[in-house]
């Protein structure tokens, strides 16, 4: 099977999507194995970034075709004119993975789709000039198109196929795996921050998080310092001066986009992680923190519950005071039932499995494509 996955999201800061490209991209790759069982291609295009030199070594044996356009021209082109061919770049292929929920043009390769949530028919005015251009009004046609729609939840299957009227059928949950540095992080645990980890956009529900640390510092003076590590957006800008008044001033951190080793470190420091999300897709900090030995607080939205299983009890993520009481309790408890609770999760999520059943969605993907065709 010759097999090309976009590897845009990952090709300059690795956030979420970028991630799960990356690790899906070498876990291919390891199965594919000196045989050669697949021909797996990465698809890069900017005007001036290019891969990362150890990319080649990190997925040996795969072929990068790394095209030198401007991005907004191809994907311009791509998603309004569907053109030109993926096949005018890389040659003849069975399978093209596109990273977002539009179609990436092929003269006769079957199309497969990737929809990690719904943020761009729900607030589409908080994202990019692309997104909100394009995915609200193409991406039920593409996903209707599509011949097989990949999700990282079960949650987010249930909501792709309601809300776009899929056959579930054509929906495949490939979830992330736990980090692959997720052990050395365990060995060198020296916690002493709070952690936000993620973009600060308003569906990651910071405004309640900071409300609850206030009350917290209100409650215990010595309590540790709150760390919003992720990506700034225009809707933060109210949490940054919020964060230079009392009681948050000097006890609250915001570091922008961080990338892997900064990331490493910021867990290998958290006491706690706390994601209280109006809505996630999958939401990849609480599988890290996790297999990281950090004890983890969610909200009862999304994918949420169903990552953290019994690692975490789901607070609303309004409810600013229970999420005060909970902070309490793990600053004031013994951790170590929690911890074992999410290592035992955290085992449940492996990249292995994320590529297998990503093979399983390619493999199902030809099958409708021929019977289309």
């Amino acid at each position: 099977m010759r097999i090309l996955v976009d590897y845009r999201p990952a090709l300059r800061e690795r956030t979420g999507v970028g991630e799960y490209v990356h690790e899906l991209a070498r876990a291919l790759a390891v199965q594919s194995g000196p045989r050669r069982l697949d021909q797996l291609a990465l698809f890069t295009n900017s005007w001036k970034d290019r891969p990362a030199p150890a990319l080649a070594s990190e997925v040996p044996g795969v072929r990068i075709v790394d095209v030198r356009t401007p991005v907004r021209a191809l994907v311009w082109s791509w998603n309004r004119l569907e053109w030109p061919p993926v096949e005018w770049f890389a040659g003849p292929i069975d399978v093209v993975h596109s990273q977002s929920p539009l179609l990436i043009p092929t003269t006769g390769g079957a199309q497969v789709v990737t929809i990690h949530d719904l943020d761009f028919l729900r607030h589409a005015d908080q994202l990019s000039a692309e997104i909100r251009r394009d995915y609200p009004a193409l991406a039920r046609a593409h996903a209707a198109r599509a011949d097989a729609v990949i999700v990282s939840s079960n949650y987010a299957a249930g909501e792709v196929t309601r809300q776009l009227r899929l056959d579930p059928a054509r929906v495949h949950v490939c979830s992330a795996g736990q980090p692959t540095w997720a052990g050395d992080v365990r060995q060198r645990r020296m916690p002493r921050h709070i952690l936000f980890m993620g973009t600060l956009s308003v569906r990651k529900n910071v405004g309640t998080l900071l409300e609850a640390y206030g009350r917290l510092r209100a409650r215990l003076g010595d309590a540790p310092p709150l760390v919003l590590a992720g990506h700034r957006t225009p809707a933060s800008a109210r949490w940054e001066e919020r964060c230079k008044q009392a009681p948050l001033k000097g006890h609250v951190t915001i570091t922008g986009y961080v990338d892997t080793a900064r990331r490493i470190e910021l867990y290998a420091g958290a006491v706690m992680l706390v994601l209280p999300s109006y809505e996630e897709g999958f939401g990849l900090p609480v599988l890290e923190a996790m297999a990281c030995g950090v004890p983890v607080i969610v909200s009862s939205r999304g994918s949420l519950p169903e990552v953290a299983g019994s690692a975490a009890t789901p607070i609303a993520p309004d409810d600013a005071d229970a999420f005060t009481r909970e902070m309490a309790a793990i600053l004031a408890g013994d951790n170590r039932d929690r911890i074992a609770r999410g290592l035992q999760q955290a085992s449940k999520y492996s990249w292995d499995a994320c590529a297998t059943a990503a093979r399983r969605a390619y493999q199902s993907a030809l099958e409708v494509h021929a019977r289309r065709h």
